[in-house]
């Protein structure tokens, strides 16, 4: 290695190769300011730097380089021998730097239970792909276990084929992969399905069983799952089945609606970061512009039922709110909120959800039908919507912070 660096009495002097100082053991106040000030004194150049505590045990890794006979590598000894920690030495070749003519990509594994075995499988299928993992960060242990692996990768092996691969005969673990740009920590903009998504009913069935019709509307469903009516035609339907009905049902229905587990602390979180998120529904704005007033949404669309005469009329007011109708509304509220498309998350579970899911950025199939799953960017199978925010990079230790902000954590 040639050049100068100046030494600790300002003489420039010829440096030496890079050297890897690894800091290991308990952590204290002023250990890495310590050993940045000895390393300033010495007239060290830094390279890179990175920290990691785990339980309390300091894992401090500093590449740099620094003038010969500075005796750098001695006072970071004596430093070490201070704090009780271990110091230990490598010098990297400088010819054998990264080269940065791959991709970076964070690979998300969700589980419930998450155990080892499971994260073997993952870490071998990213080996197989070409990808070494920079980094792992543990983002939560409750009320799911999720890590993310920062992977760089060379060559052109399909990555994710791998990962999901991995995961396909282990029910309990979810992976996603996704490239690691600015755009993914600059999600600005959720968009979520209520129905079986932001809440565990759907809506419709459990109208029909207030009015006494909930065999009948089951059949009409039946016929559209089977792909025997369009979407528009099997909602018409369902709702004819509902005239004659009382109003006061949207009530006693409301009382019955269960928010999914997590939705309180998955919308709290989101908007005490800044987010906007919009709630829209193939079901019925009685109900949605009820869950965005109860959890703090901002946004929200879905279908009308008339009402004339105190009872149900059978009929709905308006054009009918079908799949296309809820990506064209998502892309309204981005221009709106001024968010590029590639910033939009969208979240859904049935097929009158894909467009959307298809227009956003990232689409996140939740606890979906599988022709969801397999059209949709990351899927997450596990039974709370907060375990979205881990897809997203935020941490369990930050959603804790909100609810520390806010008040007590919510379901």
């Amino acid at each position: 290695m040639t050049g100068q660096l100046p030494n600790r009495t300002g003489v420039r002097c010829p440096i030496v190769a890079s050297i890897l100082a690894s800091v290991t053991g308990p952590d204290r106040p002023g250990i890495t300011a310590a050993l940045l000030r000895a390393l300033t004194d010495a007239g060290a150049e830094i390279l890179d730097m990175e920290q990691v505590d785990i339980r309390g045990r300091l894992n401090l890794g500093i590449e740099f380089r620094a003038p010969e006979r500075s005796g750098v590598m001695k006072d970071l000894l004596y430093i070490g021998w201070e704090y009780g920690v271990t110091v230990r030495f490598e010098v990297l070749d400088d010819e054998t730097e990264e080269e940065e003519d791959g991709t970076r990509h964070a690979v998300s594994v969700i589980g419930s239970p998450l155990t080892p075995d499971d994260l073997r499988a993952v870490t071998e299928a990213i080996a197989a792909a070409g990808g070494n993992i920079e980094r792992i960060i543990r983002l939560a242990t409750y009320p799911v276990k999720a890590y993310e692996f920062e992977v760089f990768r060379t060559g052109d092996a399909n990555l994710r084929a791998a990962v999901l691969q991995a995961a396909a005969e282990r029910p309990d673990v979810d992976v996603s992969v996704q490239p690691l740009q600015l755009e993914r920590r600059a999600k600005r903009l959720v968009v979520v399905d209520v129905d079986s998504t932001l809440i565990v009913d759907e809506v419709i069935d459990v109208l029909a069983d207030e009015a006494g019709v909930g065999e009948q509307v089951a059949a009409v469903t039946a016929a559209a799952m089977a792909g025997e009516l369009e979407f528009e035609e099997s909602l018409r339907k369902r709702a004819a089945l509902l005239a004659g009905a009382p109003e006061t049902i949207l009530e006693t229905a409301w009382e019955r609606i269960t928010p999914t587990p997590g939705a309180r602390t998955f919308v709290r979180t989101l908007r005490r970061l800044g987010y906007e998120i919009a709630a829209i529904s193939g079901g019925f704005d009685y109900f949605t512009e009820r869950l965005a007033d109860d959890l703090g949404i901002q946004h929200s669309h879905a279908n009308r039922l008339e009402v004339a005469g105190g009872v149900l009329t059978g009929n709905l007011v308006g054009p009918v709110l079908d799949a296309e109708a809820k990506a064209e509304i998502l892309t309204e509220i981005a221009a709106e909120a001024d968010v590029p498309l590639e910033q939009v998350v969208a979240i859904g579970d049935g097929a009158n959800d894909l467009p959307m899911l298809s227009v956003a950025g990232l689409g996140i199939a939740f606890n979906a039908k599988a022709i969801v799953r397999e059209n949709s960017d990351v899927e997450i199978n596990v039974p709370y919507l907060d375990a979205v925010l881990f897809l997203l990079g935020i941490r369990r230790s930050e959603i804790e912070e909100v609810a520390g902000a806010d008040g007590p954590p919510v379901p």
